[in-house]
């Protein structure tokens, strides 16, 4: 079990082996989820297309809604190493 120290700003350093397993990267949002027994759950939140769209960058040619979906989803699998259906 890894554990962490809050600071006094209410900042806490995720360790690494979390941030790792969980897939966290510097931008990742967390969710804070209460269960009916009292306990907390933290969960990573899952990105939206427009998120994951507004980390790529482009200064070409105009180009079709279709290509850039092609880009997006080769940058997803690159970035995240996932695969897409």
């Amino acid at each position: 079990m890894e554990s962490a120290t809050i600071t006094s700003k209410g900042q806490v350093t995720i360790p690494i082996a979390t941030r790792k397993d969980m897939g966290l990267i510097p931008g990742s949002k967390l969710d804070f989820i209460c269960d009916a027994d009292g306990s907390w759950r933290i969960v990573k939140r899952k990105r939206s297309i427009m998120d994951i769209a507004a980390t790529l960058k482009y200064s070409g040619d105009t180009i079709s809604v279709e290509d850039m979906k092609k880009a997006a989803k080769k940058h997803v699998v690159k970035t995240f190493k996932i695969g897409l259906d």
